[in-house]
């Protein structure tokens, strides 16, 4: 499942989360973040014991946008123990985007 985040509870959500998480910050006028949906939804139930997945509208939460200097939506940011470890921008293949996250699944099993 796919959890909404907010500015008053990302800190618990995301960083206080004792697994990885990956945080796409996206809006509601963003073709390519809504392109994402199904990818987001099946990697949350497919990694769901090894990764948190969450999202977050940029335009309703200016705050944790503006600490991350996000600029261009989609972006995923993946957080390892309460910090950013990984940034990445734009939509993609589930495929890529599990290729690009085993680096933060291979660090969380060393």
């Amino acid at each position: 499942m796919v959890i909404d985040v907010t500015d008053g509870n990302f800190v618990d959500e995301v960083i206080g989360a004792e697994l990885p998480v990956l945080v796409e910050f996206t809006a509601g006028w963003c073709p390519p973040c809504h392109q994402m949906k199904p990818v987001l939804k099946a990697l949350a139930e497919e990694a769901g014991e090894r990764l948190k997945v969450v999202q977050l509208d940029v335009d309703a939460n200016p705050l944790t946008t503006q600490t991350y200097k996000v600029l261009s939506m989609p972006t995923f940011i993946v957080f390892r123990g309460g910090e950013p470890v990984k940034a990445m921008v734009g939509a993609r293949a589930k495929r890529k985007l599990l290729a690009e996250l085993e680096e933060v699944f291979l660090l969380e099993s060393a």
